[in-house]
């Protein structure tokens, strides 16, 4: 069993794998890095000379040519905005932008109701245009494209393409918080993950129960979205920086945090985000119709909530 970390997209990476004799760490991690590099060069927001920057930098009316792996990434997203009428938008970025959870400067206060009424005027997914046959994005006019609900978890799927590339038929793959499992370890144990209980110091939990659930993740993925990583606080109130792009303003329900496994963490990132948006109510029915496996830990009169969908509660047996 071998593991290697590194950073990508303001986060880290973490692998463990079985490796074959002849494959060396370096040429391992190297690959790994590379696969990751790829994503973060093509649809970062910080970075000015992404594909993603320069469609979002794009003047009104042109088409714009996407890399495969950015246009695959970018349809997923619209798919997801269809399906959830919008609660779900990866074109929010005016929004997340404004309230200070981009690439721009941070803020210490709520926006205006005025800024925030400007910034809604450019959301909406359904502004955007595909052509498949040339992988091509028609860019309308000021739509602002963030997929840093989706990229990281692509990202674990990509490196999982990478590493069964090689050959490589048991590993673990972790982007800041997304996760992805295949086969199972060299003494034929699944890989167990635990579903850190929101509170407990990023990478620092210790005792068990700091774990909300424990589950093997060999064959499929789980992506966990918070409340508790991103805020900035005003008074008492204080702001997450999960924005509904609806309503133009972070979400106000009671959501420490979703959990949602799937085949791929691609699947799975953006459904996290959706849920928290929807919240527990609209959300676990929305994934109930779908046959979804989400949990949801809510901020409860005496403390933390679990309420988990039926496909989540059976893969805990599983």
């Amino acid at each position: 069993m071998k593991s290697t970390q590194g950073q990508t997209m303001g986060t880290t990476w973490s692998v463990r794998a079985v490796l074959p004799m002849e494959l060396s760490l370096r040429a391992w991690h190297d690959g790994i890095q590379a696969a990751l590099d790829l994503v973060d060069g093509q649809m970062s927001t910080y970075k000015p000379q992404s594909a993603l920057s320069h469609f979002n930098s794009a003047p009104a009316g042109t088409w714009h040519v996407l890399p495969t792996e950015c246009f695959q990434v970018v349809k997923h997203a619209l798919s997801v905005a269809r399906d959830s009428d919008g609660a779900y938008d990866p074109t929010v970025g005016p929004l997340v932008n404004l309230w200070g959870f981009g690439p721009e400067a941070s803020r210490g206060e709520p926006p205006s109701d005025e800024a925030i009424a400007g910034a809604s005027e450019r959301i909406g997914w359904w502004k955007i245009k595909l052509d498949d046959a040339t992988h091509s994005l028609y860019q309308p006019g000021g739509i602002y494209l963030d997929l840093s609900s989706v990229a990281k978890g692509y990202g674990v799927d990509l490196v999982g393409r990478y590493l069964d590339g090689l050959g490589i038929g048991a590993w673990l793959v972790e982007v800041g918080g997304e996760l992805k499992g295949k086969g199972t370890k060299p003494d034929r144990s699944p890989w167990r993950i635990g579903i850190e209980r929101p509170g407990a110091a990023a990478d620092a939990v210790e005792h068990v129960d700091q774990l909300s659930q424990v589950l093997t993740l060999s064959g499929r993925a789980i992506a966990t979205s918070g409340d508790y990583r991103r805020t900035f606080t005003t008074g008492d109130v204080s702001f997450s920086h999960h924005i509904d792009p609806r309503s133009g303003r972070p979400v106000p329900h009671a959501v420490a945090s979703v959990s949602v496994l799937a085949h791929d963490a691609m699947q799975a990132d953006p459904i996290g985000t959706l849920m928290t948006v929807l919240g527990p109510e609209q959300g676990l029915r929305w994934a109930n119709e779908r046959g979804l496996a989400v949990m949801f830990i809510l901020h409860g009169a005496n403390g933390l909530e679990e309420r988990l969908s039926p496909a989540f509660a059976a893969a805990l047996s599983s």
